[in-house]
């Protein structure tokens, strides 16, 4: 097992509908040969005088980064693949099994077995040969009920009236004027509005200050934060314009492809 064997079978499952075929130890072979990368970089690491400087610790680093991530990919891809196929064998279609692995099988077995059980009772409570279960959390009593209960204890019928309010203040109880705009708290909005809009302003050119480079996503990355201070949802096959300081990242461990 090495980086290229990897790679080669996330291309044939890129390319391919159906599973490819894989040895049943293939997820424990990967495992294996990172670990052995892991010993190798400590093994250097402990021998360099300077190991964060070294040069064969970083290719190590950047290589099991790498085998990580393409094996996530590669994972991510068959699982999609196999609750599908499994789907398809719980309904009666034919049940293939053939180049899973191991732990795809134990996966696949159980996941056939959960969806007809599941389609089992709904059947059953459908033909009226189940019980049909409650819904969480209704209600005891009837509606409004409790409503009516908590008014009538909130506002007691002799409660005395209300004083008339004074015709110069408003429902608040702040002066007419302040309700219309005006008062001492005026001028304070009014400039915390003008800094908020003057910062988003410095903000957006900023953003349009930063250099950027354009890229297809070569494996799922996720969420990141771009230096444009803008999030981005970076999925495989997404073509994206990115900070180049954010670009150049992925491209050194190949999670995206630079577009001329």
């Amino acid at each position: 097992m090495d980086l290229e064997e990897l790679r080669a079978v996330q291309t044939r499952e890129r390319a391919t509908d159906g599973l490819q075929e894989l040895r049943d130890s293939f997820y424990a072979d990967v495992a294996t040969y990172i670990q052995e990368l892991r010993e190798e970089r400590d093994r250097v690491a402990a021998e360099a005088d300077e190991p964060f400087r070294n040069d064969t610790v970083n290719e190590l680093t950047d290589e099991i980064e790498v085998a990580e991530q393409v094996a996530e990919a590669i994972y991510e891809r068959r699982i999609g693949k196999l609750v599908k196929q499994a789907s398809l064998a719980a309904a009666g279609m034919p049940d293939d099994q053939t180049g899973l692995t191991n732990e795809e099988r134990d996966l696949y077995t159980d996941l056939v077995d959960r969806i007809k059980e599941n389609k089992q009772g709904v059947l059953d409570v459908i033909a009226g040969d189940a019980p049909i279960e409650a819904e969480r959390g209704a209600a005891d009593t009837e509606p409004g009920s409790n409503d009516e209960s908590d008014a009538a204890s909130t506002h007691p019928a002799d409660d005395p009236p209300e004083s008339p309010a004074d015709p110069s203040q408003n429902g608040t109880g702040a002066p007419a004027a302040e309700a219309m705009g005006g008062g001492p708290d005026a001028e304070t909005n009014s400039a915390d509005e003008t800094d908020v809009g003057e910062a988003a302003t410095q903000s957006d050119s900023a953003a349009d200050d930063v250099e950027t480079t354009t890229v297809r996503v070569t494996s799922d990355v996720g969420e990141i934060f771009g230096v444009d201070e803008r999030e981005y949802s970076l999925y495989e096959d997404d073509v994206v314009q990115l900070p180049t300081e954010n670009a150049e990242p992925l491209l050194e461990r190949d999670a995206a492809e630079k577009l001329e």
